[in-house]
């Protein structure tokens, strides 16, 4: 590894935005959203302004990155044989990433999520390409396979519920909602949807995929 300016270490590729990242969670965790800066990133990751850019537009992008990478794996989700089970064990792990960040970190940047439209249209498309909506859905298509649920009541809307439930939930109490706020989400809305008869086919939604 070959030194630059100031006997900094020079790092590239993924070592460099991986210091970044750390960067960015330690700035929340230490000064939450609100004071969060991209100088202060800069200086904590010993690099400059411009590299933070030439990655993330905004300070929004970057910290949705930093998150994105402190995620449960999208790719593994729980498949205890039970729908309420496996819908538990991944919103906990969802939910609770956040455990070393400030409160208001994590409100503050869901409330530029709703207040800048940009934002909240890369914000969802990430939720439903390979995000926590995506994992939802293929949760419910297991307990369908498993005759739990009826498929047909698979629709995106359905797959997207829990989690726009536990979001709406944090931003009126201001706090990550507990394990029974999830317990009751799942117990008093979700499942019951799920279980009960599809009204019949060729609706207006489609399977979620």
């Amino acid at each position: 590894m070959t030194s630059g300016r100031a006997g900094i270490p020079r790092r590239r590729g993924d070592e460099l935005e991986a210091a970044i990242l750390d960067a960015v969670w330690a700035e929340l965790a230490e000064h939450g959203y609100d004071r969060l800066t991209m100088d202060g990133v800069a200086a904590r990751a010993r690099t400059s302004k411009p590299v933070l850019y030439r990655r993330w537009p905004n300070r929004v992008e970057m910290v949705m990155a930093a998150l994105g990478r402190n995620a449960p794996d999208y790719l593994e989700p729980p498949d205890t044989g039970d729908l309420r089970t496996d819908l538990l064990l991944f919103l906990r792990s969802l939910l609770h990433r956040f455990d070393d960040l400030p409160v208001d970190a994590v409100h503050g940047l869901l409330v530029d999520l709703m207040r800048v439209p940009e934002l909240r249209v890369v914000f969802r498309s990430g939720l439903t390409a390979q995000g926590p909506v995506a994992t939802l859905a293929v949760i419910m298509r297991r307990a369908a396979g498993r005759g739990e649920i009826d498929p047909a009541r698979l629709t995106p809307r359905v797959a997207s519920l829990p989690l726009d439930l536990l979001r709406d939930a944090f931003l009126i109490e201001g706090d990550v909602p507990s394990d029974q706020v999830v317990a009751e989400v799942l117990d008093e809305i979700v499942l019951p949807l799920l279980r009960a008869p599809a009204a019949g086919a060729g609706g207006a939604d489609t399977p979620a995929r």
